[in-house]
């Protein structure tokens, strides 16, 4: 893969993501900035196809990424995307009210989660064997599950999510935040969603998890933030309170 095909794969990427409609030439040309023909630019996108990065779901369409190529992206082009302030501040503050409260976050963290990602999002303690989901509706409305086979898989699968994240958490790391896309997820039957997973322990030593499912179109690399910054609000005892230009550090208790 010369350079350029690498640009293009990235573009046919982030399009899709956007747009969940599969990416021709011209439409590359039109949001990005390539020196070449639209007859050049097809050309790389075959050569992407026949290599497995991308593929054509219609004779006549664009091309769309494929799990090679999803996973291309996210090791070898992905840019970090760090949570904005606006994003900080509202994981902390909802946090610090709940722990004034005296509730439990596992709930609220999978909420949270799936409020900020627009995905399905899963909070649990594993030794609790205590898990929430959130974002089921969210999830089921996007383009890629209209289909009612498709749909009927899926919703199955999640019926019974709870009971295969014990499986799940023997494939992870201590503090690893783990990217499984299609095929490679651990999780049978959502071969048509990609997973952003993470292990954590609480302030008690609980083993905790976190993950958002969603489309293999998901934003990568914001869903991995979210996951690894509610991780560190987890398993801290320290929260930040923003407050203009200042940062508070509250212990919590």
């Amino acid at each position: 893969m010369n350079d350029r095909q690498k640009q293009i794969l990235s573009a046919v990427v982030e399009l899709y993501t956007k747009t969940a409609l599969p990416v021709g030439s011209h439409t590359l040309l039109k949001y990005f900035d390539f020196p070449v023909s639209s007859a050049t630019l097809r050309s790389d996108m075959s050569v992407l196809e026949e290599t497995g990065y991308l593929y054509q779901p219609h004779i006549s369409a664009g091309r769309i990424p494929t799990d090679a190529g999803y996973r291309m992206y996210v090791e070898k082009m992905m840019s970090e995307k760090p949570l904005s302030r606006r994003d900080q501040e509202r994981l902390q503050k909802e946090l610090l009210v709940l722990r004034a409260k005296h509730v439990r976050l596992v709930r609220t963290t999978a909420k949270l989660l799936s409020a900020l990602s627009g995905n399905l999002a899963v909070s649990g303690i594993v030794d609790r064997d205590e898990f929430y989901d959130f974002g089921i509706k969210e999830l089921i409305e996007k383009p890629e599950f209209q289909e009612m086979d498709e749909l009927c898989r899926l919703v199955e699968t999640l019926d019974s999510l709870d009971e295969k994240l014990d499986g799940l958490m023997l494939k992870l790391k201590d503090g690893e935040t783990r990217i499984f896309i299609g095929n490679e997820n651990p999780i049978a039957g959502a071969s048509n969603c990609s997973m952003v997973v993470a292990p954590y322990r609480n302030r008690e030593g609980e083993r905790g998890i976190l993950a958002i499912i969603g489309p293999k179109r998901m934003e990568y690399a914001r869903n991995k933030s979210l996951v690894e910054y509610m991780k560190k609000l987890l398993n801290t005892s320290l929260v930040m309170v923003f407050a203009g230009n200042l940062i508070y550090f509250i212990k919590q208790i």
